[in-house]
C-alpha cells in the first residue's frame, strides 16, 4: 500500500511540476514610493530605455512612464517589440521597486521579468526569448 501512495505522489510531482517549472521565482519586494524617494534617482527611471540581448545585436526600445496604470506604472514599447522578444508583447506594466529593481508585468499583473542591478548594470532574471538587459537611452 506504501508503494501506491508513494507511486501516487510520485507521478503528481511529474504531472503538476511541469506546470509550474517555467515559472519564475520572485523575492517579494517593496514598491518604491517615487514621492517620497530622492527626486534625482527617480527622474532618471523614467523615459526611454532600450532592452537587449547579451550582444546587443538585438534590441527593443521602451519608455518608462510615471502615469499609473492596472499592474505598475505605464509602459510604451516600440511596435516591433513582440517580434524581437515575444514575451514583451504580453506586458502592460512596470514596476520600480525596492533596491531599485525593475519589474515587467503582464496583464494579470504578474512579474515576467524583473532587471536587477548586482553591478552597475541592469540584467534580467529570467533571461526570457534572450533579454538580457535593459539601459537609459542617453537624453540629449
Amino acid at each position: 500500500m506504501r508503494f501506491v501512495v508513494l507511486g501516487l505522489a510520485a507521478g503528481a510531482c511529474l504531472q503538476f511540476g511541469q506546470a509550474f517549472a517555467g515559472d519564475a521565482v520572485f523575492d517579494n519586494l517593496k514598491p518604491i514610493d517615487v514621492e517620497a524617494a530622492d527626486p534625482e534617482f527617480v527622474a532618471d527611471m523614467f523615459g526611454p530605455w532600450a532592452i537587449s540581448d547579451s550582444s546587443g545585436g538585438k534590441h527593443c526600445n521602451v519608455v518608462l512612464k510615471r502615469d499609473q496604470t492596472i499592474g505598475g506604472m505605464e509602459i510604451e514599447l516600440a511596435p516591433a517589440c513582440a517580434a524581437t522578444f515575444p514575451v514583451l508583447g504580453d506586458i502592460t506594466a512596470w514596476r520600480l521597486l525596492e533596491g531599485w529593481a525593475i519589474d515587467l508585468v503582464d496583464a494579470e499583473r504578474k512579474t515576467r521579468i524583473r532587471f536587477d542591478t548586482p553591478d552597475d548594470i541592469y540584467v534580467a532574471y529570467p533571461e526570457t526569448d534572450g533579454i538580457f538587459t535593459i539601459q537609459p537611452i542617453p537624453r540629449d
